[in-house]
């Protein structure tokens, strides 16, 4: 028990303690979630986040004590969505036939997320700080947050509505694709894919990269251009908001 106590003390206090924190609760989650059959329930990202959270509760660790080590794996987000690309280049020729219908599904995803976020919280009588942190809950974390500063909302608030977002999509999405009858013929995984991505952002994608290639494929691009898009779109249309 002394050797144990020491051991913890020691990992404690250093970023070792966040780096093995992580890996270790994400390769648990990871075999959980395949022993599952890949059931969406069963998302390793969202057991993953309520592991650690119930960690550093019970440990009372500081969250900066555990992102100092937890950053090491942070770093890596960006190289692995760069990689999404790779799926795309494979699809280059499919694409370019498919290219105003791609860029008008993203507009009208986009803009459907957005607007029915921020309907519901204005239905709610939400303040209008979490309005306007609500509005790019469907583009990816990072981004998000740079968003709802510009429209002059809340980012830490932008980051979790962005997680939240992405979590519900992973778990919900097939069991609404299957009921609106979009069950996994070959014309079905783009469809799929890239639907999860517009929505759910890197967290859809991931779900969908683990379904079907296609799926995947489609999810990052979806990913790309709701980054891009929401970027540009979103402050302007927030222009026209009272």
């Amino acid at each position: 028990m002394a050797d144990f106590v020491q051991l913890w003390v020691y990992l404690s206090s250093t970023p070792l303690f966040g780096l093995t924190a992580t890996l270790a609760t994400y390769v648990l989650a990871q075999a959980f979630y395949e022993r599952m059959g890949h059931a969406p329930w069963a998302n390793p990202v969202l057991w993953s986040v309520l592991m650690i959270g119930a960690v550093l509760l019970v440990t009372r660790t500081p969250y900066p004590t555990y992102f100092s080590g937890a950053q090491f794996v942070h770093v890596l987000l960006g190289p692995a969505v760069v990689a999404l690309g790779w799926p795309l280049w494979l699809r280059r020729f499919e694409l370019r036939r498919r290219g105003l219908a791609v860029v008008v599904a993203a507009i009208v995803g986009g803009g459907a997320a957005a607007a029915s976020a921020v309907a519901v919280g204005w239905a709610l009588d939400l303040p209008s700080e979490v309005l306007r942190s609500l509005a790019p809950k469907s583009v990816t974390a990072p981004v998000a947050m740079g968003i709802a500063e510009r429209l002059g909302g809340v980012p830490a608030l932008a980051a979790l509505f962005a997680v939240l977002t992405g979590i519900v999509g992973a778990l919900c999405g097939k069991y609404l694709f299957d009921a609106l009858g979009i069950r996994g013929r070959a014309t079905d995984w783009p469809v799929r894919g890239f639907a999860l991505g517009s929505i759910s952002h890197g967290i859809g994608a991931a779900r969908a990269m683990q379904v079907h290639p296609d799926a995947g494929a489609y999810a990052g691009l979806a990913l790309g251009l709701q980054v891009l898009l929401g970027s540009l779109l979103i402050p302007l249309a927030a222009r026209f908001v009272p």
